[in-house]
């Protein structure tokens, strides 16, 4: 049975899962050779041979040593929900060969994932490179079908996921992390996507809309400059009556309150300037509207001359009934010395009129923040809380994607292997289990596959663990933790237990808990030290026995 979740858009409390977010996942969202090899397997009798395919990536992303897995959610989705509608049988035939045979058509319209198991990484899991996040067993033809929607499920997701945990890294635990991204993404179903998966790699809210509805991530947000350059003046506010927090009464001109703090902050700073009137007419309407929620964007003319005198006149108002305005966002400039002044603003304020908590009020920062960004904002020293990052994040500019690859393994019980001039797309054969092995200290030393018969590593026994390829790198470990990395997700006809999809919160706690995991010198930013992938003694022989095997013989002339 699945998880219970009443969270919104989960998997309804009968044991049914329901489709993909995406309505455009279908199984039609594939490449055309699927469906080319498809007929081929079915006219050559073939189809219903039983194949194992392995996905995995063949490298880290951004330059890094870690990944975080994402996606797997999604794929059950859709072959728990696989079906070919006569419409998407009537648009195959069209695109395939007129020789076709209809027989082939009647069978696609029967086929489901009824016989097809799924073995995954729990979604939300460090990962590495050629450990398969993915086995999937079943009749090849279905399987095949399987290739593309898997693969561009899983590509994306895991990408910015890891992108996500990348940049609460470098930004550190103590901080906010919001994602503005939707504005710039590729496409709706690149920003919603990428409202998920930065949630998983530990970002704490979005301005997306449509994400927090769907999977109900926490939503953050206030207002443009666009609304602070749409005031001219305080004359356009027309109901200027604020009721008291608790209720008691009502301030009939909150207006007037606002000008008298102005000129008392004017006072006390020395500062005689006029600050932007439209601005203050703008923070003084939001306030009103959201006198709970009242953050202000403070750079639409100057930071300190103007920006930041508003905010304070209009959040001091707020407090003289009852309120706590929340902070300001910067969105331009050199964050690191505004936020140091505005911090030093409003703790002036504080100890000025007695108002107790003012200089703490949250600095948020926006503006194209990347990885590098904050990693120099770290090193200049800031006094930013929360960070709003977008395009950098959501786009994972600094990488295209992740390289996700699907290559069968074994067909009908016999091992296959893909060979490459360049080893390291050389594929490891056969069905495999795979083990992550923990050392004294706590930390994961090694993640090591068998073969599916082999006897898994046993706690205090040592083991030794080879690199799949590299004869001279090998060494030995005696494990103090054992953890079985794949668990059946889609049982097929096979009567397995099936592992339950939790909810969405579960898969960001495990991302953060297993990153927190992880040794330090895996996870820093320059330089990481390789986290070793291995395969056991006779796995690394059978690979190399079969790699003789089925190469070609040169024969010198």
């Amino acid at each position: 049975m699945e998880a219970k979740d009443n969270g919104p858009n989960q998997r309804p409390s009968n044991g049914t899962i329901n489709g993909p977010t995406n309505p455009m996942v279908t199984p039609l969202l594939n490449d055309l050779y699927q469906f080319t090899m498809a007929y081929a397997y079915w006219k050559a009798g073939k189809h219903q041979e039983r194949a194992v395919f392995d996905l995995y990536f063949r490298k880290n992303p951004f330059g890094g040593e870690y990944t975080v897995f994402s996606g797997l959610e999604e794929c059950i989705r859709f072959i728990a929900n696989f079906k070919l509608t006569d419409d998407e049988i009537d648009f195959v035939r069209q695109s395939l060969s007129p020789a076709c045979e209809d027989a082939f058509f009647d069978y696609l319209r029967g086929l489901d994932c009824s016989d097809v198991e799924v073995y995954a990484i729990p979604e939300g899991s460090v990962v590495f490179p050629k450990i398969p996040l993915l086995r999937v067993e079943g009749p090849i033809a279905v399987v095949q079908l399987l290739e593309t929607p898997f693969v561009n499920l899983i590509n994306f997701a895991s990408l910015v996921s890891t992108n996500a945990a990348r940049h609460r890294k470098v930004a550190g635990k103590s901080k906010t992390l919001l994602e503005f991204g939707l504005r710039r993404a590729q496409g709706p179903d690149g920003g919603v996507g990428a409202s998920k998966y930065c949630y998983i790699g530990g970002f704490d809210a979005t301005s997306n809309v449509a994400a927090g509805k769907l999977f109900g991530i926490p939503l953050r947000g206030t207002h443009s400059h666009a609304f602070v350059s749409s005031y001219m003046s305080l004359d356009e506010i027309t109901d200027r009556s604020l009721r008291r927090k608790d209720g008691s009464s009502t301030c009939e001109d909150f207006v007037s309150l606002v000008q008298t703090w102005l000129s008392k902050i004017q006072l006390f700073n020395g500062v005689f300037g006029e600050t932007n009137q439209s601005e203050l007419a703008a923070f003084t309407s939001y306030a009103l509207a959201f006198p709970d929620n009242f953050l202000a964007l403070v750079d639409t003319y100057d930071v300190m001359r103007s920006g930041i005198p508003n905010f304070c006149a209009v959040a001091l108002a707020l407090g003289d009934l009852g309120y706590k305005a929340v902070g300001i966002r910067l969105d331009s400039g050199d964050l690191a010395y505004l936020s140091y002044e505005s911090r030093k603003f409003f703790c002036s304020i504080e100890n000025e009129f007695g108002v107790p908590g003012f200089g703490k009020l949250i600095i948020t920062a926006s503006n194209d923040l990347n990885e590098e960004t904050l990693d120099a904002l770290n090193k200049q020293g800031h006094e930013v809380d929360a960070f709003g990052i977008g395009t950098y994040l959501v786009t994972c500019y600094a990488q295209a994607a992740l390289g996700v690859v699907f290559k069968l393994v074994e067909i009908n019980n016999q091992p296959r292997i893909k060979l490459s001039e360049d080893v390291s797309k050389v594929s490891i054969p056969c069905k495999k289990r795979s083990y992550r092995l923990y050392g004294k200290e706590g930390y994961p030393l090694v993640d090591i596959m068998t073969g599916e018969n082999e006897p898994p590593p046993k706690v205090g026994e040592r083991i030794l663990c080879r690199h799949p390829f590299q004869e001279s790198k090998r060494a030995y470990v005696v494990p103090q933790q054992v953890e079985e990395l794949l668990r059946c997700y889609w049982p097929g006809y096979s009567g397995k237990e099936r592992e339950t999809l939790p909810p969405l919160k579960e898969i960001r706690e495990r991302c953060i808990n297993q990153l927190e995991q992880m040794r330090p010198d895996h996870m820093r930013k320059l330089n990481p030290t390789p986290y070793k992938v291995s395969v056991s003694a006779k796995l690394y022989d059978f690979i190399h026995f079969l790699w003789l095997n089925e190469a070609p013989v040169g024969e010198l002339q």
